[in-house]
């Protein structure tokens, strides 16, 4: 029996799972560490936490599971996309990460378009300048802290940070490298041009494989760290959104996936590169060698409902504690009682800004509609429905592009909940499908890491042994036509507020 290790970087806490060849989860460990938000906007971690986490998840998921280090055949990465880990002349960390949802690249943005031009770069990098891609990040450090850009040797993803500290190699893959905006993403491969109009050198990024490919192996170092045997091989791995696409099936037309993690996305698998000239949804290369995807991405999905959490919810989270279940299960059972629609309560979840469709960093968190009638559970339930009613804007600019969407896969935090799945339907109006894994990326990458070795023929066949679909929820017909009703409000919500925001911003700059 061959074993696969897949290590899941995430934004709230790095996720190991050991998989046997049948794509059966045999134990997992989830470490978590801290985000630091010194400013309204900014968003950063400590690349050393991710390190520590991947040890302590390695050595916990081995001393469970106790099966031989030997019998490994493969190791796969996947992370937080867009983050930037600098690193020093001698491979030292030059400051904090700054993450995918750090807001404050505005003006960086509107320098890249200028030196690159806003054609050529969608052209090439298939996507326009935003605040959450890495390049910006570069541009941002070369503009702001001039002393930490010349000492610039390295520039790595979260993922292949660990990846470099496990095998001491500097690499990556497809996937996450075209969330850099470095890419040449029709090419798979880095553009000299977009790199030379930035003055950025391309000795400062890894190489870049296909996703399944090996990249490195373990060495003796990190071995004595984690426990691994040295030399365990490492495949490039995947951005925790093309991974996840892997461990959910998204690997042939047709098939979509709803994922509500920190963030939320709708991914839909391409053959063929296509890109909306809007830039209101990304295309990146597919963690499936020579095929593309399209998602759109909500910023603050999960992250809505954890902020409401541990704002609003100390009660549950204690109360949780002493049943020893998950607070979400008492938010959900409150949020239960509560009528779709939230009586009358519309959430707008764009506490870090938005992505899709509005390519904002401005925007901000709206309860509209808001009176003494509402409770506590309303909220929960808005803050839900909201959630949702974004990432129907991003499957509808998704199937306006010509995508086929016949079957919709819920994920993530959203994949657990069955009152979110329903949400997911009714607001949809299409059915929702849950597979027999909810490890998404980690499961992901452990099939890659399996197509790399040998195990599978295929990411086609690993998906086809591992994955199955488990149960479908339909759409409640009755409440198809209350959310249609109050989605068309939420969609008007945005742009009544859009110059509100900008002058909010204004204010907050000038304090």
């Amino acid at each position: 029996m061959a074993y696969l290790l897949g290590i899941d970087i995430g934004t709230s806490g790095t996720k190991t799972v050991l998989f046997d060849e049948t794509g059966k989860t045999i134990t997992s460990a989830l470490e978590e560490y801290p985000l630091y938000q010194p400013h309204i906007g900014w968003a950063e971690q400590d690349p050393e936490d991710w390190w520590k986490a991947s040890c302590d998840g390695i050595r916990k998921v081995l001393t469970k599971s106790g099966i031989d280090p030997a019998d490994i055949s493969g190791i796969g990465l996947s992370g937080q996309m867009h983050g930037m880990v600098l690193l020093d002349a001698e491979n030292k960390v030059l400051r904090r990460s700054i993450i995918w949802c750090d807001q404050r690249t505005t003006a960086e943005c509107a320098q890249i378009t200028s030196l690159v031009g806003e054609k050529r770069l969608i052209e090439i990098t298939a996507n326009p300048a935003l605040v959450g891609f890495t390049a910006s990040k570069i541009m941002w450090v070369k503009n702001n802290e001039p002393a930490v850009f010349e000492k610039i040797k390295k520039i790595l993803l979260p993922k292949d940070y660990v990846r470099f500290r496990l095998t001491g190699e500097f690499a990556t893959e497809v996937s996450d490298a075209s969330g850099m905006q470095l890419l040449d993403v029709p090419g798979r491969c880095w553009s000299g041009e977009v790199l030379s109009k930035l003055g950025i050198e391309r000795d400062w990024l890894a190489d870049v494989y296909e996703s399944q490919v090996v990249s490195a192996k373990v060495n003796n170092e990190a071995a004595s760290l984690t426990g691994l045997k040295p030399g365990t091989p490492v495949v490039g791995g995947g951005g925790d959104q093309a991974a996840g696409a892997v461990g959910n099936g998204i690997v042939k037309p047709g098939v979509v996936s709803s994922t509500i993690g920190t963030s939320g996305v709708v991914f839909a698998y391409l053959d063929k590169i296509s890109i909306d000239p809007k830039g209101r949804v990304q295309t990146f290369c597919h963690a499936v060698p020579d095929t593309w995807h399209v998602m759109g991405v909500t910023q603050a999905a999960g992250f809505s409902l954890k902020w409401f959490r541990d704002n609003l919810c100390k009660e549950e989270m204690s109360v949780a504690d002493l049943m020893d279940v998950d607070p979400y299960v008492l938010m959900d059972q409150e949020a239960e009682k509560v009528e779709a629609g939230s009586n009358g309560l519309i959430y707008l979840p764009y506490l870090i800004g938005e992505r899709t469709p509005h390519l904002d960093a401005d925007a901000k968190g709206v309860f509209f509609g808001l009176s003494t009638v509402h409770k506590k559970r309303d909220m929960i339930r808005s803050v839900m429905e909201g959630v949702v009613y974004s990432l129907k804007d991003c499957l509808g600019i998704i199937s306006g592009m010509g995508v086929d969407v016949s079957e919709v896969r819920a994920s993530g935090g959203g994949g657990k909940s069955k009152l979110w799945k329903q949400m997911q339907a009714d607001i949809f109006g299409l059915p929702i499908t849950t597979t027999n894994s909810s490890e998404g990326p980690a499961l992901g990458v452990a099939l890659l890491a399996g197509v790399g070795t040998g195990v599978y023929k295929s990411v086609a066949e690993a998906c086809d042994t591992a994955i199955k679909a488990k149960n479908i929820q339909q759409p409640d017909e009755g409440n198809i036509g209350i959310y249609s009703k109050y989605y068309e409000l939420y969609v008007k919500l945005y742009n009544s507020l859009k110059n509100d925001y900008k002058e909010l911003s204004k204010i907050l700059g000038s304090i």
